[in-house]
């Protein structure tokens, strides 16, 4: 260990020992950006950042259970990715399915998909439906992977499933019209039943959501860090959850 790491080491001590761990975030929801330049400044190549950003999410796991955190949303990939060139979309499915196993065979999260099956290859889709379905009886951090996941895509998917259901039951557009409102559409969300995001990070400096989880943050804190994912570290995380309690949430009031 250098002298680096040594004060490093010291520093993160420090700031988890100030924490106060009822004022931690139920629910964080991680925008996990920078990947691909985490990995060209590194010299690698686009795989390579993302496999990088891929390990990281083990350890952030590990940081929000030992600080009491219950539900992580990971937004690994959003319906936008799509647009990405074949030869770096193949290989990022293939990183995001291998990371969905590995975080099913954990054996400590409950894993659980958001996002639009139908974008996703049957490949991905049957790994994220067994590992949502291998951990159902855990006893964890509830963790959404965020895979074809679009903020407005979410919202639309809601009303329509809303719009089936009620026309199911035989139900008019008058009178549907008469009794929609908020709550109705929330629990047709990919995220119904969960609490709404209390934090959201997004890392690489970059200061907007891009349409993360765009109805659950309304009343969401956000906390933007300079460093790219896969160099996110212990302290950065630590940071996030101490700016976080030293906020006021007046929730409109």
């Amino acid at each position: 260990m250098n002298l680096r790491d040594l004060v490093y080491g010291l520093y993160a001590r420090r700031v988890e020992g100030r924490l106060d761990h009822a004022q931690v975030p139920k629910h964080i929801g991680v925008i996990l950006d920078g990947n691909r330049r985490w990995a060209k400044a590194s010299g690698g190549t686009a795989a390579e950042g993302h496999q990088a950003g891929a390990d990281k999410i083990s350890e952030l796991l590990g940081w929000c259970a030992e600080t009491d955190v219950e539900v992580v949303t990971l937004w690994m990939l959003s319906t936008d990715n799509f647009d990405r060139p074949e030869e770096e979309l193949r290989p990022l499915l293939g990183i995001i399915e291998n990371t969905v196993r590995n975080l099913a065979a954990d054996g400590r999260w409950r894993v659980h998909h958001v996002g639009t099956m139908d974008l996703l290859p049957a490949r991905t889709q049957s790994v994220l439906k067994e590992a949502e379905q291998s951990t159902l009886g855990v006893d964890g951090i509830l963790v959404n992977v965020a895979v074809g996941y679009g903020g407005r895509q979410e919202i639309a998917d809601a009303v329509r499933s809303l719009l089936n259901e009620h026309a199911a039951k035989g139900t008019t557009f008058e009178e549907l019209a008469e009794i929609v409102d908020t709550e109705m559409i929330a629990s047709h969300l990919y995220t119904r039943g969960q609490p709404d995001p209390d934090l959201v990070i997004r890392t690489s400096g970059e200061q907007r959501l891009s349409g993360f989880m765009l109805w659950q943050s309304a009343h969401s804190e956000y906390y933007f860090c300079e460093v790219f994912w896969p160099a996110f570290r212990k302290v950065d995380f630590l940071r996030a959850l101490r700016d976080y309690a030293a906020r006021h949430r007046r929730y409109g009031a």
